[in-house]
This record gives C-alpha cells, sequence and structure tokens, in this order.
C-alpha cells in the first residue's frame, strides 16, 4: 500500500504544532522554532497497514510523527517477524538511515498516521547552528535505547504473562502521557498478532496469555484493540515502576 502526501494547504505550521500544547514536550525558542519551520518540507499522509520505510533503503527524509501510531521491525527470510518498538506522536523516525545510509529496520503505519517530513541534507545545521536541538537528537536516540534495554529484558527474563502485561501498560502510559485517549475508551489499537511479534510468542501462546489478564479483569480485548482495565495491577504483574518521563524534545 502506497503512501500519499498531503497537499500544502494542509500542512500544519510548526507555529501551531498540536504537540507544542502538551506539557508532555519541552519548548522550542523562537529561533529553534524558526529553525525547524524552515527543516520542514511537508507532510506526508499515511493509511494503516502501509509501509513507511523499508530496511534497507535509502531514504532523502526522515519524519516526526505528528498523528497516529506506527512500529519498527525486522523481517526473517521465512517472514517471522520482531517488532522492535511502536511509534507515536513526537516520535522521530528515519534517523538511523540518515546516519549510516540505509535503514535497518522497516516502520510500518499502525493506524492512519500523519508524518512532518524534514530534509536529511540540513541535518547537519542542527549540529552546526543550535546545539540544544543537537542535544535533543541524542536525548531522542539515548531514550530509544533505553526503551529497547527493558523490551530486551522482558523477551529474555519475563515470563510470557509479565511480558505481556509490561508491554500493554508501557504502550498505555506512553499513549496516555500524550493524551491519545478519551474519556470513554483507552484502546491501544493492535492486534494479538502484534502483541505476539512484539514478545517473542507464538499466536496461540499469546491468545491464552492474554485470556488469564482478562480473566484478571485487567484488559478487555475489544474490536478496535486493547482496553486496559487495571493500570497498576499491570505494573505490580510486570515487575515495573511504570512509565517515568520529564518534559521531552521532539523535533
Amino acid at each position: 500500500m502506497a503512501a500519499t502526501r498531503t497537499q500544502n494547504s494542509q500542512r500544519t505550521p510548526c507555529e501551531q504544532c498540536p504537540l507544542r500544547k502538551l506539557e508532555h514536550f519541552r519548548n522550542f525558542t523562537q529561533e529553534e522554532l524558526g529553525f525547524v519551520s524552515n527543516f520542514k518540507r511537508g507532510e506526508l499522509a499515511v493509511d494503516a497497514g502501509a509501509t513507511i520505510l523499508v530496511e534497507g533503503s535509502h531514504s532523502a527524509h526522515l519524519f516526526t510523527v505528528l498523528a497516529g501510531w506506527g512500529f519498527r521491525y525486522k523481517m526473517l527470510d521465512d517472514g517471522r517477524r520482531q517488532i522492535l518498538n511502536y511509534m507515536m506522536p513526537g516520535d522521530l523516525i528515519g534517523l538511523q538511515g540518515s546516519l549510516m545510509g540505509e535503514m535497518q529496520h522497516s516502520i510500518e503505519a499502525l493506524s492512519p498516521v500523519t508524518l512532518c517530513v524534514f530534509e536529511r541534507d540540513k541535518l547537519g545545521g542542527i549540529f552546526r547552528n543550535h546545539p540544544d536541538l543537537a542535544y535533543d537528537l541524542t536525548w531522542i536516540a539515548a531514550r530509544e535505547e533505553r526503551i529497547l534495554d527493558e523490551n530486551l529484558l522482558s523477551i529474555g527474563r519475563r515470563s510470557a504473562l509479565e511480558r505481556a502485561a509490561y508491554l500493554l501498560v508501557f504502550l498505555y502510559q506512553r499513549a496516555k502521557a500524550l493524551q491519545l485517549f478519551d474519556d470513554e475508551r483507552v484502546s491501544i489499537p493492535i492486534t494479538q498478532q502484534h502483541v505476539a511479534d512484539t514478545l517473542g510468542l507464538s499466536i496461540v501462546h499469546t491468545n491464552k496469555t492474554l485470556k488469564k489478564l482478562g480473566e484478571r479483569k485487567m484488559i478487555r480485548w475489544a474490536d478496535k484493540g486493547c482496553d486496559i482495565l487495571d493500570e497498576e495491577g499491570l505494573l505490580r504483574l510486570a515487575g515495573w515502576e511504570g512509565y517515568k518521563e520529564q518534559k521531552r524534545p521532539f523535533i
């Protein structure tokens, strides 16, 4: 499924970016805002299920997620998939391809996604002229490493029930910090296959594991994904202190 670029008339000015209104993100200085506004080349609308970036590809752009959910993954030759992490608004994608020449993983849209598009060739301007933004890029890369550390711990040492609890409450708390839920529904838009491919479990084992969480009244599987019913219970089961992050940067 091909991604389609939005019309220029639909472009969101950086000064009116909805992410800037969230307390979750740090404020830009006027100079930084001016640079990012010039750095941005447009927006890209991507349908759910479409591939945004492909492993091994060379892209002239990198992107910030403006709206929607996505995930990063790698594939084995026989078609087995490992989901590495999930993308939400404010996340930067494509930096690896910009710095290493080609993508080492693929990225797919989990829901309809809107992306801010930036020219890779202008990335050096951040390091030359905007040290605070350059620090932000370093912070973003370090944060990604921290998330992957916790995911690796889950796959390697947590039980199936514990790792499922961790994944779901981690996604829930990240999304809650971004105000992605309304008052009525707190659904995470994933399928059980996504959960299986993240946790390294078979779909049968995943189904049995999620059923146990449902029997404990911690989650409810719905048409649009997974509803979180007992956040504290999931945290206790996972043995995790929760998503603790102060104001974070984005580009």
